[in-house]
């Protein structure tokens, strides 16, 4: 158990640091709003498709978020969205790690942004499959530490053996919604985050023409 509580520290305290930096960076009105719409979208899609197993377009709306606006605002958007989802569907130990596995997604999608990933399709679909894992990964490794004894590789194994159906349930639905809508979406917020810098730069150019 002293392990399991120590990576959790280590864990729920990166997130801690994240959304730190966040806060103290310079963000604006309309990119607050957009990290609020984006989560309720995200979080109402997840809530929406409750009744499916594990199946839900939460994750692939995330990092569509992260790979248009980057690491920072793919973080947030995944962070807020299992926040206000288990408002509906119940909070519990669990919140914390879903809020770090949705804001990795978004946060390494983020990273990835210049690698033009979700621009092809394929690509994006392969990427949204192998993230609907290591999303699962990481919430099997929380329920590992904290409810398995002993923890050991035999009962490493055996939970995630355990989870492997439920885990390819999201990975594939992942898959097909980044197939079906990821692009589109992406050219979407992407034509947004042009109108944003657009107008970042007209104001910008207002104010020195003012002064």
């Amino acid at each position: 158990m002293n392990l399991g509580i120590a990576l959790a520290a280590l864990l729920l305290g990166m997130m801690a640091l994240i959304l730190w930096l966040y806060e103290n960076r310079k963000t604006n009105v309309r990119e607050i709003a957009l990290v609020s719409t984006l989560s309720a979208l995200a979080a109402v899609s997840r809530i929406f498709f409750a009744a499916l197993p594990n199946i839900q377009p939460t994750t692939f709306i995330v990092m569509t978020s992260g790979f248009v606006f980057g690491p920072s605002f793919g973080f947030m958007t995944g962070a807020l969205a299992a926040f206000l989802s288990n408002n509906f569907l119940g909070h519990g130990p669990w919140t914390p790690w879903q809020m770090l596995a949705w804001g990795l997604a978004g946060f390494v999608s983020g990273l990835l942004g210049e690698s033009g990933i979700h621009k092809n399709r394929i690509i994006f679909t392969v990427y949204a499959f192998v993230w609907g894992f290591l999303f699962d990964w990481l919430m099997n490794l929380w329920h590992w530490l904290f409810f398995i004894y002993p923890l050991n590789l035999r009962s490493f194994v055996a939970v995630y053996a355990a989870s492997f159906y439920f885990d390819m349930l999201h990975a594939a639905g992942n898959g097909v919604f980044a197939f079906l809508f990821g692009k589109d979406l992406a050219n979407i917020l992407g034509r947004y985050k042009d109108k944003l810098t657009y107008d970042r730069i007209d104001e910008s150019s207002y104010k020195d023409v003012a002064e």
